[in-house]
């Protein structure tokens, strides 16, 4: 059963549009890379861990400072002195030795100490006797209305609803960086002193760094530090100095602020400067997509790459690249243009003659203009069959010469072999090639090369030396029967000069150029027509072009402004 439906493997793709996104995505990665570059160094700088731990040393240092001044105050200043008799002996009951002096802490003098040196301070000060009991504590005051007890309420949230909400996520996110989950935390057992204070009794100084849980949630830090109280190196108490973390968790603040401006100015430039950037890459290549999109969906030449050469960089660099393949690709379009009506043109002239002679040699009845009819009809049969084989190579060229590799071409051997190989043919023609008297002499070919030099291109070597061919059977075509078609090479720089001379009629005044257009003829007079598709030049300046060097044609003339024959120049560049 035969399909209804017909694939065409050749057919074009279907047209479209592509759908332009809201947001550049080169914007948001040139965002995403600037900003998250900078988020990395602001969260580092937030971190703040040796910042903190500079602060916590530096406050217990003044803490330890301030705790040994109370001290030294408390042991000079609130100290009884007591003396203890010596034991009586039984011999005599009499004893001669003095009584041994010791000292104790006087609790209501200390309390006042206490209470006097703590007021200059924000620092809670305890002071224990040596058996451990608390003696004195500065938030507890003792009066004739009995004993009050101060206490720190929590600061109550301050400002509007934002900045509440700014200050709990700061708390909340930033507070535990770095985290104090790994500080010891403080417990107060009541009539039980603290390791702090056991380690002062004993004569040394206790100092911690501990976590408290605060109203909110959050841990908070508390700093302890306890120094003995002696006299005459005897201890006699201990005075525990404790202070909150408030005015370090401050200086973190403070400074951590001072860190998120900063960092919000630079957001704010880093956002511009990456709009900005992605504006001079993301819109100039956008209006690049888009204009090839619309040159690819539209009809006629009214579209155009924008020219962003003037720019000096890659994008300039791409827009130049896509507006000369854009003016190649429609200068390739029009060639395939020209050359399908030259086509067309060059099949119609045979095909028109065949025509004629086909229906006029049916309507004949001589035997001798019918077999001259047969003969044209046979000559525009191989008229046709040579046109077309020309052409066929004539469309293959392009592809060939976009795939193939170019490699080393020896320009010396291939002359050589096609001098060679023209010495062959001209001895196995008619007439004598050594007699320089004989009429019927060909054109001999003179090849004329620089000794010892290296005359090497890169290239294909199969299509230049087609060029030559061409050349060297255009120049013998033209030349009179016993002149002299040479071939002479010449460096010229960095390039090699190849030049085909011959001593024929020359090219007609204004056609030097015109000569490697498709189909032009301009024959020798005498010439059988048809014998030449007129592609052979065209196919050289075509090969040449591809090997990224030029071709050119001029008359060379005689003293008396005579012609003296042709030169065909074609230049490579050497290897």
């Amino acid at each position: 059963m035969a399909s209804d439906t017909v694939t065409r493997n050749n057919a074009p793709p279907p047209r479209r549009r592509h759908r332009r996104p809201r947001v550049s995505p080169l914007t948001l990665r040139i965002l995403a890379v600037n900003v998250l570059a900078l988020v990395l160094l602001v969260i580092g700088l937030l971190y703040l861990g040796r910042y903190q731990d500079r602060l916590i040393q530096a406050e217990m240092e003044a803490l330890a400072t301030e705790a040994r001044i109370f001290a030294s105050a408390l042991g000079e200043g609130a100290v009884n002195r007591i003396l203890t008799p010596p034991p009586v002996l039984p011999s005599d009951g009499m004893n001669e030795d003095v009584g041994r002096e010791r000292f104790e802490l006087e609790p209501e003098l200390a309390r006042q100490m206490i209470r006097r040196l703590a007021e200059a301070t924000a620092t809670r000060t305890r002071l224990y006797d040596i058996d451990g009991r608390m003696l004195s504590d500065s938030r507890v005051l003792t009066g004739s209305q009995g004993r009050i007890e101060i206490r720190e309420l929590p600061t109550p949230p301050a400002g509007d609803p934002l900045s509440q909400a700014v200050n709990s996520v700061y708390n909340r996110l930033i507070d535990v960086v770095p985290s104090r989950e790994g500080l010891p935390l403080f417990r107060e057992e009541r009539g039980k002193p603290s390791p702090d204070v056991e380690r002062a009794l004993t004569g040394d100084t206790g100092a911690t760094v501990w976590r408290v849980e605060s109203a909110s949630g959050d841990p908070d830090l508390l700093l302890t530090v306890a120094v003995p109280v002696q006299r005459y190196r005897e201890v006699l108490g201990a005075v525990l100095l404790t202070r909150g973390g408030a005015e370090i968790d401050r200086a973190i603040r403070s400074v951590r602020f001072d860190i998120l401006r900063v960092f919000a100015v630079a957001l704010l430039v880093t956002v511009g400067l990456s709009i900005y950037l992605a504006g001079t890459i993301a819109q100039p290549i956008r209006k690049l997509a888009q204009a090839a999109d619309r040159l690819r969906t539209g009809h006629g030449r009214h579209t155009e790459i924008p020219d962003f050469t003037h720019r000096g960089d890659e994008i300039g660099e791409l827009s130049g690249v896509l507006r000369d393949m854009t003016a190649a690709l429609w200068a390739r379009m029009d060639a395939i243009e020209r050359f399908a009506a030259d086509v067309a043109h060059e099949i119609k002239n045979p095909l028109t003659s065949l025509r004629s002679a086909v229906e006029t040699v049916l309507r004949i009845e001589d035997p001798g203009r019918r077999a001259r009819l047969l003969g044209i009809i046979a000559d525009d049969v191989q008229r046709l069959d040579r046109l077309i084989s020309d052409i066929s190579n004539a469309s293959r060229l392009d592809a060939e010469l976009s795939r193939a590799e170019p490699e080393p071409v020896d320009i010396r051997a291939m002359l050589e072999t096609l001098a060679d190989l023209q010495r062959s043919v001209d001895s196995d023609g008619l007439g004598d090639p050594t007699s320089p008297s004989d009429p019927e002499r060909p054109p001999h070919l003179v090849i004329d090369l620089p000794v010892g030099e290296r005359l090497v291109v890169p290239g294909l070597e199969g299509r230049l030396t087609q060029v030559f061919q061409n050349l060297i059977a255009n120049a013998l075509s033209f030349s009179p029967p016993g002149g002299e078609v040479r071939v002479r090479a010449r460096r010229v720089g960095r390039a090699l000069e190849i030049i085909v001379s011959d001593h024929g009629p020359g090219i007609p005044d204004g056609k030097e150029d015109a000569i490697f257009e498709r189909f032009y003829t301009e024959r020798p007079a005498g010439e059988k027509f048809g014998t030449h598709s007129g592609l052979g030049l065209s196919i050289s300046q075509q090969i040449v072009s591809a090997h990224n060097g030029s071709i050119h044609a001029r008359n060379r003339r005689l003293a008396d402004g005579r012609i003296d024959g042709a030169d065909f120049r074609v230049t490579l560049p050497l290897l």
